[in-house]
């Protein structure tokens, strides 16, 4: 079996499947592109994802020997082994790349989390339908996108679902309020400090906990953190005890964020862990868009939602582009539930801004937070890596 997983949500999720699988076909060997969290579960990791991972369009460029040398790897371990099944997540352009390679040998392929042909370049669709086998996706709006285009689909479900820690997020609790108390422990100075959204009432946050979610990969942390926590300083005039807790990403280096954070006076929490753990603890949050939209989503924590490339990448994507939304937590409730800062409107103060009306603006958060209790309602209730497992055991006749 081989899985490829280019970036670090496909790793997590590609974790996931490959578990899933191994309890319906206990007798299946996996290799492939993957992380940390794909090697502990016990796949043979050819080319790491942390050095598979791009930002933008022009930024492709900057890898490119990386990924060739990758696709060469993939394309050679095809032709000598066979595998029974190919399975792709995610990282359109090298994995429909490598569908027509499997598709040449005969070997099946099952895609399994969409790429945003729906967003952008809607003509890969042809594509898909020609070299997949079977697409696995997981909002609720693909579905019907793929059917009416003529591609074998089933929807199974969105596997955040199944990274989620259950007993971090409580459905029944106030859509107010929400958080439980627990602890994180402090890169900068190591102490323990309770910190929860439960301590005080939205209608008057003394002390804002300040989420900072700059994505997961290096080029969006150097885009967007020097800019998250500048506007996290202007917000220190006003809240002079602010905390920010910032979790850290598997495929990120710590010495990374530290070469940003020690240059600044803010009390910023590094959190190598779970993210939904570092959410549960924040009243806001400011939020590379990508899959951390949804994350932040489920847990309801009010956000801003940044996203800055280079001006090249950024004139081309608006060009292809075809969505009124970049947020994924905006595409998934069909309307603009969080605000979105786009390129040159990501500045300090604009965000800072964003972020003052969710502190101090009660009537604001209250809507945010019961929007996105919609949203993660729409997600549906888990599952996705035994259904996508379910599919592929029966494409490998397992």
């Amino acid at each position: 079996m081989l899985i490829v997983a280019g970036e670090a949500s496909a790793d997590l999720h590609g974790s996931n499947l490959v578990k899933a699988m191994k309890v319906s076909c206990p007798g299946v060997v996996f290799c492939g592109i993957g992380g940390a969290n794909m090697k502990q579960a016990g796949v043979k990791i050819l080319v790491s994802s942390s050095d598979m991972a791009v930002v933008g369009l022009t930024e492709v460029l900057q890898k490119f020997h990386t990924i060739f040398r990758a696709a060469n790897k993939l394309k050679a371990t095809l032709k000598t082994h066979h595998p029974d099944l190919l399975i792709l997540i995610d990282y359109p352009d090298f994995n429909l790349y490598m569908a027509r390679i499997a598709r040449r040998l005969q070997i099946p392929v099952l895609y399994y989390i969409s790429p945003q042909v729906w967003a952008w370049r809607r003509g890969r669709v042809k594509k898909i339908a020609k070299r997949v086998d079977r697409m696995a996706v997981i909002l609720p709006f693909e579905e019907a996108f793929y059917r009416k285009r003529g591609v074998n689909v089933d929807y199974v479900g969105h596997p955040l679902l199944d990274a989620f820690k259950r007993e971090t997020y409580n459905p029944q609790q106030s859509p107010e309020v929400g958080g439980r108390r627990s602890e994180v422990r402090s890169q900068k100075n190591k102490r323990q400090n309770p910190v929860s959204r439960i301590q005080y009432p939205v209608s008057s946050i003394q002390n804002p906990v300040v989420g900072l979610v700059p994505g997961s990969r290096r080029e969006e942390i150097r885009n967007m953190l020097p800019i998250m926590i500048r506007s996290a300083e202007i917000l220190k005039i006003r809240y002079p005890d602010i905390r920010c807790l910032l979790p850290l990403a598997k495929t990120i280096e710590p010495e990374l964020i530290d070469s940003f954070i020690r240059k600044s006076s803010l009390d910023i929490e590094v959190h190598q862990g779970d993210i939904y753990e570092v959410l549960d603890r924040c009243h806001i949050a400011l939020v590379t868009s990508g899959t951390a939209t949804l994350d932040t989503a489920i847990m309801a924590v009010p956000m801003v939602v940044v996203y800055k490339v280079t001006p090249l990448s950024y004139r081309i994507g608006k060009m292809l582009i075809k969505t009124s939304f970049i947020g994924l937590a905006n595409l998934v409730a069909g309307e603009r539930v969080v605000p979105e800062l786009i390129q040159d409107e990501v500045t300090p103060e604009r965000l800072a801004d964003e972020a003052l009306t969710l502190i101090e603006n009660e009537h604001v958060r209250k809507k945010m937070i019961t929007k996105l209790h919609g949203i993660r309602k729409r997600l549906g209730e888990g599952g996705a890596s035994e259904r996508t497992a379910k599919i592929a055991t029966e494409m490998m006749k397992c």
